[in-house]
């Protein structure tokens, strides 16, 4: 009699537990931008299932220190060129004796300027102009691609992105059409 009452409990109490809070931040950040993503997409031809996953990994689903101080979704470092805003962030510089250091990352005024940074950095950097051969509908191959290209050290990064867009369905927004052209 105790086990099926454990079980009848057991089964009451999961009707009332709420979703994965990472799920819902996750979802409540792809509703928010998502928009941005497809109109980046017809600007750039960076797929929007790509852009999202990278935003929603890079940024910890918009959280991260880097999100919240410097608007940077990306996690995009400065770079010699860049002549923007800086934010000093310890992420994966090490110092000559193997210290952890803060590396130099890209400053934004808003989130709109770092979604389209993100795009203008992969469409102007010869570095990465093998992705756009790839079908735009291809997010598994744009993943990969972005791994081979060295946007990320971490050698699972492929597989992160490719989990975020089919666990949060970021793929439908692949075939979206721009939002700012009305029919």
């Amino acid at each position: 009699m105790l086990k099926y009452l454990t079980l009848l409990l057991c089964s009451l109490f999961s009707l009332f537990v709420s979703e994965n809070p990472i799920d819902v931040a996750a979802n409540q950040y792809v509703e928010k931008y998502k928009d941005l993503a497809v109109i980046e997409m017809h600007r750039s031809g960076i797929p929007a299932s790509i852009t999202l996953a990278q935003a929603l990994h890079e940024s910890g689903v918009g959280g991260s220190d880097l999100a919240l101080f410097a608007n940077n979704h990306f996690g995009i470092k400065c770079k010699s060129y860049w002549k923007g805003q800086t934010y000093n962030h310890k992420d994966d510089d090490y110092d000559a004796n193997g210290n952890l250091i803060k590396s130099c990352f890209r400053s934004y005024e808003t989130v709109i300027d770092s979604y389209v940074d993100h795009s203008n950095f992969l469409t102007q950097s010869a570095h990465y102009s093998d992705l756009f051969s790839y079908d735009k509908t291809d997010y598994k191959r744009w993943a990969f691609g972005l791994k081979n290209c060295g946007y990320a050290t971490d050698p699972q990064y492929a597989f992160k992105l490719i989990d975020k867009i089919e666990k949060y369905q970021l793929y439908q927004y692949d075939s979206y059409k721009n939002p700012m052209i009305s029919e």
